[in-house]
């Protein structure tokens, strides 16, 4: 017999770890902070704020809360526990159905594709860091970059004044020759733009006026993305057991930054207005009759969150087997949304203060995505004294905000390399991380071309969209309905301990009936409001839609092939073939035999895995 597995120790294990073999986080806090890192992301900070004011203001929040407790809640809770439960990755869990594996190959080809943009995004991040190392912040003022239309002010082209008792329309420059003044409400300004925006598409990007136009690869970019690159491979390199240290920093920091930038903000002229726009005087309740509210509030649970991405499954795995996971969803969701509505005041406050200074309305200052984050935002800061140093601030929280959630979903990458090689993993931890940074690097350079910011919001169109949403719809169809819920619920009293029938009523009505019924809802509003992509003006040719589609293909049509594999290897008549394929694998259970008990006293151990017939895809035993 081969003893390799339990005579060799991986990066993530230690000797006082549970698990030996996998490894385990070395404290709860590592674990916790890992989970707040993954979730609490850059969304938090670009899209709440706008989604509120946009949707009534604080009355938004009741729909948010309600799908918070209705959708992003259960299915968070589930996945910690698959994972705890099974201590493996998000392709490897699916033993518990065969025929689903195609689900958890689908979660990390799509976490494979947000890895890629993500990074360019923190590329972004780290450009504007080191740019706010100047006195004189770059985007502060129309510099020898700039053209005609740059402008830091608004410029009045033509208006309505009174001359000799009669009213009259004139260009701006007869109005002033002639010493009149404009009447109010009736004045048109010209189309410019700010520095900030110029900076943004003509220095950062260099953006090309479309996906036809590729360009060069933009060098100073690509050393960011380079470097984004070196800094993930340099806390991975170890695994759970060097990134649950470093997330004390990345996932703590931004809330110091966030409370220092609210301060400031706060005591700036014009502040209460844009914290006014951001919860509105007198919330719109009426908003709440609408059902595109209900609607962005679904999906900004959702995809905050980051279920249905693989990540949970994978940082939950290494927890050990009786932890409190229930617990902890409890508390990292709520963490989530929380600071969801905090950043909202740390910006908007100083949103308030730029449309104060600019004299215009808050509604024209505010943005959300990529506008807010490298044009809204940088533009307010450049008004303020000191603005390097807020400058600095603000980017090196977005940084941090990225770059947890990225030491996340690249764990997820290597923690499914690790359960399909084992062997292969303890011995080549660090090459084999370096390969998947090195890999994702140079796929990566074509979204840092001139046309690359087209390809970030292209992928991020498609494959962060339904992708996900069809993952997590057959996910909580899989383990509920095929699998069984009440089945599921057993396993889950296994780690955390005997429950009430009452304490399992709202878990029960929402997996079996409410959160699938949402899911649903969003998937099918999603695709028949579909509209194809654009980044602000700029249309997308049809090939560019067309490259969407296959990409979100590809990630979605493992789900059907190895759903035919499976049944293709079985045995039997196809009716009997199909219901194998429904019942989890000899070896699915607990991961370590101390924690099985009689419910899986039969399951088979992992070292002799060979000895019994599991399903397989591709060779590869999961």
């Amino acid at each position: 017999k081969d003893f390799s597995l339990s005579n060799e120790k991986d990066a993530h294990a230690s000797d006082s770890d549970e698990n030996s073999e996998r490894g385990n986080w070395s404290n709860k806090g590592d674990y916790l902070l890992s989970m707040v890192g993954y979730a609490v992301g850059l969304g938090n900070v670009w899209r709440f704020p706008y989604l509120t004011y946009q949707n009534g203001g604080g009355a938004f929040l009741i729909p948010y809360t309600l799908m918070l407790a209705l959708a992003g809640l259960p299915l968070f809770f589930m996945e910690c526990s698959l994972g705890q439960f099974a201590s493996l990755g998000p392709i490897s869990v699916w033993r518990i159905l065969p025929l689903f594996q195609g689900v958890g190959i689908t979660m990390v080809i799509i976490s494979t594709f947000v890895a890629i943009y993500y990074n360019v995004i923190i590329a972004y991040a780290l450009y504007y860091l080191f740019a706010s190392f100047q006195k004189v912040l770059p985007w502060s003022d129309c510099f020898s970059w700039a053209d005609e239309f740059c402008s830091k002010t608004r410029l009045v082209s033509d208006c309505n004044a009174t001359l000799d008792g009669e009213i009259i329309h004139a260009n701006y420059s007869f109005i002033t020759s002639n010493n009149l003044t404009c009447m109010n409400g009736t004045m048109n300004y010209k189309p410019v733009q700010f520095p900030s925006e110029q900076y943004w598409n003509k220095v950062a990007l260099q953006r090309s006026s479309g996906l036809d136009e590729t360009g060069n690869i933009v060098w100073y970019l690509a050393l960011c993305l380079l470097l984004s690159w070196m800094i993930v491979g340099a806390v991975l390199f170890k695994g759970i057991k060097s990134s649950g240290k470093v997330v004390y920093f990345t996932a703590l920091f931004p809330y110091v930054i966030l409370l220092i930038l609210l301060v400031r903000g706060a005591t700036l002229e014009g502040a209460l207005d844009g914290i006014e726009y951001y919860i509105g005087k007198q919330s719109n309740i009426t908003k709440l009759m609408e059902a595109e509210v209900w609607k962005d509030a679904a999906t900004q649970i959702f995809y905050s969150l980051s279920v249905a991405w693989g990540g949970l499954v994978a940082l939950s795995s290494y927890n050990k087997f009786h932890n409190n996971c229930y617990s902890d969803a409890i508390l990292v969701c709520v963490t989530n949304c929380l600071t969801s509505v905090f950043a909202g005041f740390a910006i908007f406050s100083i949103l308030g203060h730029m449309a104060f200074v600019s004299e215009r309305p808050v509604s024209e200052v505010v943005d959300s995505g990529f506008d807010l984050a490298f044009v809204a935002y940088p533009e307010a800061l450049s008004k303020l004294p000191v603005s390097p140093l807020w400058s600095f601030l603000f980017f090196f929280m977005l940084l941090l905000l990225g770059l947890d959630s990225q030491f996340a979903t690249i764990e997820t990458l290597t923690t499914t390399i690790q359960d399909i090689y084992p062997k292969a993993m303890k011995k080549l931890r660090i090459p084999i991380t370096l390969a998947v940074c090195i890999l994702l690097f140079l796929l990566g350079l074509t979204c840092v071309t001139q046309a690359g910011i087209y390809w970030v919001n292209l992928i991020d169109h498609f494959c962060a969209g339904w992708g996900i949403l069809i993952a997590a719809v057959l996910e909580i169809i899989g383990i509920i309905y095929i699998y069984g819920g009440n089945r599921f619920i057993e396993d889950i009293e296994m780690m955390i301990g005997k429950k009430s029938r009452l304490f399992w009523l709202w878990w029960r009505m929402c997996w079996f009936f409410i959160t699938p019924v949402l899911l649903m809802a969003i998937l099918v509003w999603s695709l028949v409001t579909f509209s194809p992509p654009t980044y602000g003006s700029v249309l997308y040719p049809a090939w560019g839609t067309a490259v969407g589609w296959c990409m979100i293909i590809f990630c979605v049509i493992w789900i059907p092939v190895v759903a035919v594999l499976k049944i293709v290897k079985a045995e039997g008549n196809l009716c009997q073939r199909i219901v194998s394929c429904c019942r989890p694998t000899a070896n699915w259970g607990p991961y370590l035999a101390c924690h099985r008990g009689e419910r899986y006293s039969h399951v088979v151990d992992p070292k002799r895995e060979k000895e019994h017939e599991i399903p397989t895809v591709s060779g590869f035993v999961y």
